[in-house]
C-alpha cells in the first residue's frame, strides 16, 4: 500500500513537502548498492576467490568452469538489446518483446543496461520482476488502477447527458427555445472532443507522464461543478458546460494509453473492451442518475449531482492514483541515481528523446499528421466518418426518446431514464460477445501465428454492423402507441449490442495499421465523433419532429447501411490500401 501512495500524487506532494523524509525510494536508502553494479562486483570477488594457484593446468580449467556455473546460479544477469519503451506501440515488433519479457519474468534475472557509444548508460528495470515496472504489478493492483479509470471515464461521460432531465425546467428557466436549450449539451460533447487533441500529446512527454494532465484537470473539472450548479445566467451556463466537458477529457485522450501501460498486447483487448463499454454505458445511465432527483428538487441538482460523482472520485485518485508511464518512472528513477553517484552519464531512454524531439515537434505529430492521414487514406477517412455517424445516432437518442416514451407512451422523466438501461444491456452482450471472441479465438491464434494481418480484427464486424440498421428500423417503424413499448427498446439493444463490437473492431484495427500514430488517431476519432454528436443533439430534434420517428430513424439506418457494406470494403481492401500508404505499417 505504501508503494501505491508514494507514486500517488498524495505521496509525491508528501515527498515535496518533506524533503524526501517520507515515502522514500530504493535508491534514497542507505545502504543501497545499484543491482547491476552489486551484481558485477559480487561476481567478480567470487571469481578471484575460486581462480586461487592450482598444482595443474587441467585443475585451474575445472575450477574456471564450476566459477561460471555457480555465479549463474547465485545471480543470473541479461542484457537487453530492445526493452518495451524502445518499440512502437501497437506493433508486431512490441508483441516480440513482450513475449519475451514475459518468459524471463518467470525467473528474476539482474538487468544489466545499455551503454551507448559516448558513454552514456541507459537507466532500465533493475530485474526482470522489478515491482516499479507497471507490466509487473499483481494483478489485483493493475485492476485497482484499471477501476479508477473506468469511475473516471463514466463520471465525465455520465455527465454529458445527466443534463437531459434538467433541459425543460432550464428552457422555462432562461426562456429558451428546445435548439438553445440543447446547444448546452452541443457544448459539453464539442469541449470533451477538442480536450484530447491537447492532453493526448501532454500524456506522451516522459516528464509530465500520465498523472500530470489527469489530476490538474480533473480537479479543475471538480471545481467548475460548483459555478455550474449556481449559474444564473444562460450565457454563463453554456460556457462553464464547455470548460467542464474540455476539462474531463482526459480520461478519454488518455485512458486507453494508461491499460496499455498496465497490460501486454495480448492482454489488452479485454482492458480496453471493459474500459470502452464505461464510456459507452454512461451517456445512457445520465438520464437515470438525475431523472427522479431533478423532478423532486428542480434542474440545479443534477449539476450537484456532477459534484456528488467527481469529488470522491478525485480524492480518491488523488490518494491512490500511481504513475504508470515507464517513460516517466524510468526518467525519475535515472534523476534519483544521478543524484546518488554523481554520475551525469546515467540517463533514461526519455531523457535522450526528449533531446531529439521539441515539444511542437510532439504537437505536430499530434495535430497535423491525423489530418494528413485523413485525407490520404480512404480507410482512415472511413473509419472516422463512421463512427462519427454512429456516435451521433446515438446521441440523437437523447432527443428521440422523450418524443417517443414520454408524448406517445405517457412515461414521465423518471420512467424515461430507466429507458436507456437497454443501452446497457446491448453494451453487456457486446462486451460478452467480444471478450468470448478474443479468448476462445483470437487469442489462442495470436500465440500460434502472430498478430497477422490488421483486416483479421474486423472479422466479428462483418456480423456486426448489419445489426445496427436492423435495431434502427426496428425501433423507428414500431415506435408508435398502438404497438408495447418494450418492442421498440428490444430494436434499440440490438443497435447498441452491434455498435459496441463495431467499435471495438475499428479501435483495433486502427492501431495495428497505424502504431506510430495511434495515440493521435484516437484523439482525431474522438474529435469526428464529437463534432458529429454535438450536431446531431441540435439537428435530430427538428428532424424527428418534421419527418416523425419512422422516417427520420429511417434516414439513419440507411446511412448504416452504407457503412455496412463500407467496413465490407475495408476488411476486402484494407491490404491494398495500406500497401499504397506512407503512414500505414504493412
Amino acid at each position: 500500500m505504501a508503494d501505491l501512495i508514494r507514486e500517488a500524487p498524495l505521496g509525491q506532494l508528501v515527498r515535496w513537502l518533506t524533503r524526501k523524509r517520507y515515502f522514500k525510494y530504493l535508491e534514497e536508502e542507505e545502504g543501497f548498492q545499484i543491482p547491476w553494479e552489486s551484481s558485477l562486483d559480487r561476481a567478480e570477488k567470487l571469481t578471484e576467490s575460486n581462480l586461487a594457484p592450482t598444482p595443474s593446468n587441467e585443475d585451474a580449467v575445472s575450477r574456471q568452469e564450476t566459477v561460471q556455473d555457480t555465479g549463474s546460479m547465485i545471480e543470473p544477469r541479461i542484457t537487453r538489446t530492445k526493452t518495451r519503451e524502445s518499440t512502437v506501440p501497437w506493433s508486431e515488433d512490441r508483441f516480440d518483446v513482450e513475449r519475451q519479457q514475459s518468459v524471463e519474468r518467470q525467473k528474476s534475472a539482474v538487468i544489466v543496461p545499455t551503454k551507448t557509444s559516448d558513454g552514456i548508460t541507459l537507466v532500465d528495470w533493475y530485474t526482470t520482476d522489478d515491482p516499479a515496472n507497471p507490466q509487473n504489478w499483481s494483478s489485483g493492483k493493475k485492476a485497482y488502477v484499471a477501476i479508477l479509470i473506468f469511475v473516471y471515464t463514466f463520471v465525465v461521460y455520465a455527465t454529458s447527458s445527466i443534463y437531459t432531465s434538467a433541459q425543460e425546467e432550464v428552457m422555462q428557466k432562461f426562456h429558451l427555445s428546445y435548439s438553445r436549450a440543447s446547444l448546452i449539451l452541443s457544448l459539453y460533447v464539442i469541449g470533451y472532443g477538442i480536450g484530447p487533441l491537447l492532453f493526448s500529446p501532454l500524456s506522451e512527454i516522459p516528464l509530465f507522464g500520465r498523472n500530470v494532465p489527469y489530476m490538474t484537470s480533473f480537479a479543475l473539472f471538480v471545481i467548475l461543478a460548483v459555478p455550474t450548479a449556481l449559474v444564473d445566467n444562460y450565457a454563463g451556463l453554456l460556457v462553464l458546460r464547455f470548460l467542464t466537458g474540455f476539462m474531463g477529457s482526459p480520461c478519454l485522450a488518455t485512458g486507453g494509453a494508461t491499460m496499455q501501460d498496465l497490460y501486454s498486447l495480448l492482454k489488452l483487448p479485454y482492458a480496453l473492451t471493459t474500459w470502452v463499454a464505461a464510456a459507452f454505458c454512461a451517456p445512457a445511465l445520465g438520464p437515470l442518475l438525475s431523472g427522479f432527483a431533478v423532478t423532486a428538487e428542480g434542474w440545479r441538482w443534477a449539476f450537484w449531482e456532477v459534484l456528488w460523482m467527481s469529488g470522491p472520485v478525485w480524492l480518491l485518485w488523488f490518494v491512490t492514483m500511481p504513475e504508470t508511464s515507464a517513460a516517466n518512472i524510468l526518467l525519475r528513477r535515472a534523476k534519483r541515481l544521478r543524484a546518488l553517484t554523481g554520475n551525469e552519464n546515467l540517463r533514461s531512454q526519455s531523457e535522450i528523446d526528449q533531446g531529439q524531439k521539441k515539444f511542437g515537434t510532439v504537437m505536430y505529430e499530434a495535430l497535423a499528421i491525423p489530418a494528413i492521414i485523413c485525407v490520404q487514406d480512404p480507410a482512415v477517412l472511413f473509419t472516422n466518418l463512421y463512427s462519427a455517424v454512429i456516435y451521433g445516432i446515438y446521441y440523437s437518442y437523447f432527443e428521440a426518446f422523450p418524443l417517443v416514451y414520454i408524448g406517445d407512451y405517457g412515461f414521465n422523466i423518471g420512467e424515461l431514464g430507466i429507458v436507456y438501461i437497454c443501452i446497457i444491456v446491448g453494451c453487456v452482450l457486446g462486451v460478452l460477445t467480444y471478450c468470448a471472441y478474443q479468448w476462445f479465438y483470437l487469442e489462442p491464434d495470436i500465440k500460434k501465428n502472430g498478430l497477422r494481418a490488421q483486416e483479421h480484427r474486423l472479422v466479428p464486424a462483418l456480423i456486426a454492423v448489419w445489426l445496427l440498421p436492423i435495431g434502427l428500423f426496428w425501433f423507428g417503424w414500431t415506435a408508435r402507441p398502438s404497438i408495447h413499448w418494450i418492442v421498440s427498446i428490444l430494436g434499440i439493444t440490438c443497435f447498441a449490442y452491434g455498435a459496441f463490437v463495431l467499435f471495438q473492431c475499428i479501435f483495433m484495427y486502427l492501431p495495428l495499421s497505424y502504431p506510430q500514430y495511434a495515440a493521435s488517431l484516437f484523439a482525431s476519432n474522438d474529435a469526428w465523433r464529437s463534432a458529429m454528436a454535438a450536431g446531431s443533439i441540435i439537428y435530430a430534434h427538428p428532424m424527428y419532429i418534421n419527418l416523425g420517428i419512422g422516417r427520420g430513424v429511417s434516414i439513419l439506418g440507411g446511412l448504416t447501411v452504407g457503412g455496412g457494406l463500407g467496413v465490407l470494403a475495408l476488411w476486402y481492401f484494407g491490404a491494398t490500401l495500406r500497401a499504397k500508404s506512407k503512414f500505414a505499417l504493412s
